[in-house]
């Protein structure tokens, strides 16, 4: 009996380790496009001191890279649109860069996806012309990945937006736009094969300015109290699982989606207050932190990165879009968020 009830302690304290393994992470993206922000060890400190044990970053700083040895930190590295054409007309370049980039650091780096391409789509005239290279670059990117054996911790992947979504009220009826399917099934197809994940992402600010007489602000802030008449209580459900519904119907079932971005801005437009900004940061967070999932996927965790770390005084775009940051330059928080 004794033996028996050994067992059984065991198995649920593994069965527990397991769902805490299991539980996506809550991450915060590092964007550099400052002029007064902190140096790279500082802003990895600061992570730490946070508990913020997820980062994405843009671009492969080597001042970035090496201040993260060491710090446990998990992180998104993405590939510039502007690198994509090499890397996909040649496997040597795209094996290059992982060397420089990843097997350099690794496995002092906790490197967990790589994203190759941010939010390409042959909709937008910005990065139409990336469209051909996405897809080959992925390929030689995981290619390079699994040469030097890193595969099991380091994925590759691409980050889309929902801009290439129609149909998406109900979520359930949700596809991608008939002038997008050539390029991004195939990539769906590529993800599934591989098991790997794909990035998307997600911002229901932007649903919320782009249809305010249709989307009321509670419900893109998480504090509607009812239901819509689909069942949804928050726009970011609603938007999550209209990606999920249109990758299934692109033949990507099983594949995962990681919100590799979500956030909102505290100025520079409508709907963009630090009232706003700070509701929607903490109902976020207490959102992925619930494992609750969506409707579509209950229980299931959504690791989420939240967007950014720092206001961006020099980033290009609407004015909006240098005021994302939960942090202010000089290390102090807008919101008062708990990250852990």
């Amino acid at each position: 009996m004794m033996a028996n009830f050994l067992v059984f302690v065991f198995v649920g304290m593994l069965m527990t380790c397991l769902q805490i393994i299991d539980a996506q992470p809550l991450g915060v993206c590092y964007g550099r496009n400052g002029n007064n922000l902190p140096s790279s060890q500082d802003v990895v400190n600061l992570y730490k001191a946070n508990g913020i044990t997820n980062m994405r970053v843009y671009d492969p700083i080597p001042e970035t890279l090496t201040a993260l040895k060491g710090s446990n930190i998990s992180i998104i590295l993405d590939i510039s649109n502007d690198n994509l054409q090499p890397f996909s007309t040649n496997p040597k370049a795209a094996e290059n860069w992982v060397i420089a980039n990843i097997k350099s650091y690794f496995p002092q780096v906790k490197f967990k996806y790589i994203s190759v391409g941010n939010e390409v789509s042959p909709k937008n005239v910005g990065t139409s012309q990336f469209v051909p290279f996405v897809l080959p670059a992925l390929r030689n990117v995981q290619q390079a990945i699994t040469k030097f054996r890193m595969q099991n911790q380091v994925k590759a992947t691409t980050t889309i937006d929902t801009g290439l979504l129609k149909n998406t009220y109900p979520p359930a009826k949700s596809v991608f736009s008939d002038d997008v399917t050539s390029f991004i099934n195939p990539i769906i197809g590529f993800l599934k094969q591989n098991n790997l994940p794909l990035l998307a992402n997600v911002y229901p600010y932007y649903g919320y300015i782009g249809n305010p007489g249709q989307v009321p602000l509670p419900y893109a802030l998480f504090t509607q109290q009812k239901p819509d008449p689909t069942g949804y209580h928050n726009l970011f459900d609603a938007m999550l699982d209209a990606t999920y519904y249109a990758v299934e119907k692109a033949g990507g079932d099983n594949v995962q989606i990681v919100v590799a971005e979500s956030g909102w801005p505290s100025d520079g437009g409508f709907g963009a207050s630090m009232e706003n900004a700070g509701t929607y940061y903490r109902n976020l967070i207490s959102h992925v932190k619930l494992g609750a999932g969506t409707p579509h996927k209950p229980g299931k965790a959504i690791e989420t990165y939240l967007f950014a770390m720092f206001d961006e005084n020099i980033k290009i775009g609407a004015e909006t879009e240098k005021h994302f940051g939960v942090f202010h330059p000089d290390k102090n928080q807008k919101y008062n968020l708990t990250f852990n």
